[in-house]
């Protein structure tokens, strides 16, 4: 693969915000009580916990804004913040367009390692998407299914 010298940086948000409406937080309620009830009913008190615990977590990563992160793409790897994704740790790349952001996904070699998802802006994309490519190879990436519900339960 064809190595660069020259480092790309750009800002980014973390994840990409969405619009929720009353009913999305009515809907949230709705599901939290009648689990709750559930749980109660059944005296499954771990399960009221988790429940709990999750529209808090929910509720919390909704209303928090997302933060600006400073990214550089060099020979070294992806730094993300003041985290270092080194090339040796990932065997391929892939592009995701969702809506109107872009992502690159770094794929792990590991079975069990965790991909890195990084938004860059479009006008970056085509630098971005060259860098990547003279160290790793390009493969087509789709959402997954859990990917897809919380797209739709637009978390």
């Amino acid at each position: 693969m064809v190595k660069s010298s020259q480092p790309i940086t750009w800002q980014a948000e973390e994840y990409i915000t969405r619009e929720h409406h009353t009913g999305w937080y009515i809907g949230l309620a709705v599901v939290t009580l009648a689990l709750s009830a559930l749980a109660v009913w059944q005296k499954w008190w771990t399960f009221l916990a988790l429940v709990i615990l999750s529209c808090v977590a929910i509720l919390t990563s909704n209303l928090r804004p997302p933060r600006k992160i400073k990214y550089l793409l060099d020979d070294k790897g992806l730094t993300e913040g003041s985290n270092l994704h080194k090339f040796e740790d990932f065997k391929a790349f892939g592009i995701l367009k969702e809506g109107n952001n872009y992502s690159a996904v770094l794929i792990p070699k590991k079975r069990f390692g965790l991909s890195v998802k990084v938004y860059f802006p479009e006008g970056s994309g085509e630098a971005i998407v060259d860098a990547l490519g003279g160290r790793l190879p390009m493969e087509e990436i789709k959402q997954d299914f859990l990917d897809k519900i919380v797209n739709f339960l637009r978390i």
